[in-house]
């Protein structure tokens, strides 16, 4: 992971070297379009963003201003790339570089900033900076004004606001990037509920997104022609994942999708609930959620306020997110306080309300079952067992020796034995259980590698909630409680229940198949006993022959010893 971070690093420093400056004004004049053309008022001023084709001539011309040619000549030769890549560094730090980035990618220019800034210090969170990155530049995003807003309502749902609305809220309740929250009550229940959350996509937005996206794999393209060391780091899959990664983000129906399959997994838990989602109402640009009256996790106040206990629900989170990921296998890849909420309704008083479901990630059933039992036995302190499961993963190669990946999961884990349960932490016995394979060329899934960082983020909330949590017992609870399962009377009946449907096409075919096996092995009896007639023949033909051949020399030497004899 290190090398690609790396990359993402280096490219998007290159953009900011060849940028133009521009005032945080400008950018922030974009952010204010209307999502649809053809439904803006015609009072609000726009600025439609500039075309793809003449911002790659202005940045090639950037480029050859910054003197590229110029700085790839005075470079050592011995060493050009690390020359190179200091020197942008030095301009990324500067003024002038930001402000340039900022310029020509006016929406893009402040995330590619924070995602390089972050993977320069700590490359190894490559997998968890973009989500960083987009809120630490939330706030430069401004909602649009309630006319605007009015406008994109109705052109996202294709018909008047009041007729679908008994009231709405135009002032956005939340505003994040390229998106922002509404709320309204509608005018007839809809599947028994009124009282609604409206996540209104900023359409425009999201094509200059786009757009500067396409512009930054225009870019990696041209640098991998041109650079060996650029073709080796892969600079344009990294934008390629850059992009995928963003507008995946900005995909309602995906999201829709996923909250929805998170409500049937939680369906019976009473600890959780997850607001259900208004699918008679949901379109490409908006997205309707059932509305439940709640507090942040983070706040302490709201929490006192309503009588919730923060012991119990620091606990309850670090609980749930286990669940969540190793459990069910679907969790949320970004995780967060924001996206972590307590009910104060009567009816669910003091649940977690999880939301935002843009960026979520699963795990496979072999990928859930080594990190439960992997675990178990890195609690247990069992590390040749734990090196057995990461050689029967695949995650070792097969000449690394057992006993030396022992040693290392010992060498790394040992420490966090040391203080009492409630003084330990789990987030970091759980890296070394996935990155104790590095020294020896290993790997293992980057699905795993993210749950364990949602995790992390869970147990980190839990502690700043409640630093007294006992996360480290919590978590090794939940998990022998998911091991027992496994081979208890319920793993019984969850893998029976999985080959049924396989056996319902088997059992008809048992008659056909025992006929095949008596016929198969009648044929195998038959070839045997031919193979041992052939056998017996062939013997006594070869001894036949001998006989005959013993004959014939010795009626030779007797009538030689006749005829020497007579005379």
């Amino acid at each position: 992971m290190r090398p690609a971070s790396n990359g993402v690093a280096r490219l998007l420093r290159i953009d900011h070297a060849v940028m133009r400056p521009a005032s945080v004004r400008e950018a922030a004049s974009l952010l204010s379009l209307a999502p649809n053309a053809a439904h803006r008022p015609c009072a609000l001023p726009t600025i439609q963003p500039m075309p793809s084709l003449f911002r790659r001539l202005l940045l090639l011309c950037y480029a050859l201003r910054f003197g590229a040619r110029l700085v790839w000549l005075a470079a050592p030769a011995d060493n050009k790339v690390h020359w190179i890549v200091t020197l942008i560094r030095r301009v990324h730090d500067s003024e002038r570089g930001r402000s340039g980035l900022h310029g020509m990618l006016p929406l893009l220019g402040p995330l590619a900033g924070g995602f390089a800034h972050t993977l320069s210090t700590r490359p190894e969170l490559a997998s968890g900076t973009l989500h960083d990155a987009l809120d630490s530049v939330s706030h430069l995003l401004e909602p649009l004004p309630p006319e605007a807003a009015g406008h994109a309502l109705a052109a996202a749902f294709g018909r008047p606001l009041p007729s679908l609305f008994e009231s709405i809220d135009l002032r956005a309740v939340e505003s994040g990037f390229a998106y922002q929250i509404h709320t309204a009550r509608l005018a007839l229940p809809i599947d028994g509920h009124r009282d609604i959350e409206i996540k209104l996509l900023r359409v425009a937005q999201r094509t200059q997104m786009a757009d500067e996206a396409a512009l930054l794999r225009w870019v990696a393209r041209w640098l991998e022609k041109l650079s060996r060391a650029a073709r080796r780091l892969r600079v344009r899959e990294l934008a390629e994942t850059f992009t995928q990664e963003i507008m995946r983000r900005l995909d309602l129906r995906a999201e829709a999708a996923n909250q929805s399959q998170t409500a049937h997994l939680f369906a019976d838990d009473p600890r959780v609930v997850v607001p259900a989602v208004i699918w008679d109402l949901c379109e490409d640009a908006v997205l309707v959620i059932e509305r439940i009256d709640t507090v942040r996790a983070s706040d302490f106040a709201g929490l006192a306020a309503h009588h919730v206990s923060v012991p119990a629900l620091a606990a309850r989170i670090v609980e749930v997110i286990t669940h969540e990921a190793f459990e069910h296998g679907f969790f949320h890849a970004a995780l967060d306080a924001r996206r972590i909420r307590v009910s104060v309704e009567a009816k669910t008083h003091g649940k977690l309300v999880l939301g935002d479901f843009a960026v979520m990630s699963n795990l496979s059933a072999q990928e859930r079952s080594f990190f439960v039992h992997g675990a178990t036995a890195l609690f247990g302190q069992h590390y040749g067992r734990l090196a057995e499961l990461h050689r029967n993963a695949g995650h070792v190669p097969q000449d690394a020796r057992t006993e030396q990946l022992e040693a290392e999961l010992r060498t790394r884990a040992e420490a966090h034995f040391a203080g009492a349960s409630h003084e330990r932490s789990a987030a970091p016995l759980f890296h070394h259980l996935l990155h104790a394979v590095a020294p020896f060329d290993g790997c293992v899934a980057p699905r795993l590698v993210a749950a364990q960082r949602a995790f992390e983020q869970a147990e980190a909330l839990a502690n700043a909630l409640h630093p007294g949590v006992d996360s480290w017992s919590i978590a090794r609870r939940v998990l022998a409680d998911l091991a027992r399962r496994e081979f208890d009377h319920r793993g019984w009946a969850r893998h029976i229940a999985q080959e049924l449907p396989h056996l319902a096409h088997l059992v008809p075919r048992v008659p056909q198949l025992a006929i095949r096996y008596l016929q198969h092995q009648h044929s195998v009896a038959t070839a045997r006993q031919h193979a041992q007639l052939v056998g017996e023949v062939t013997r006594e033909y070869r001894r036949t022959r001998a006989l005959l051949w013993a004959c014939t020399i010795c009626g030779a030497l007797l009538g030689a010893l006749a005829i020497l004899l007579m005379v």
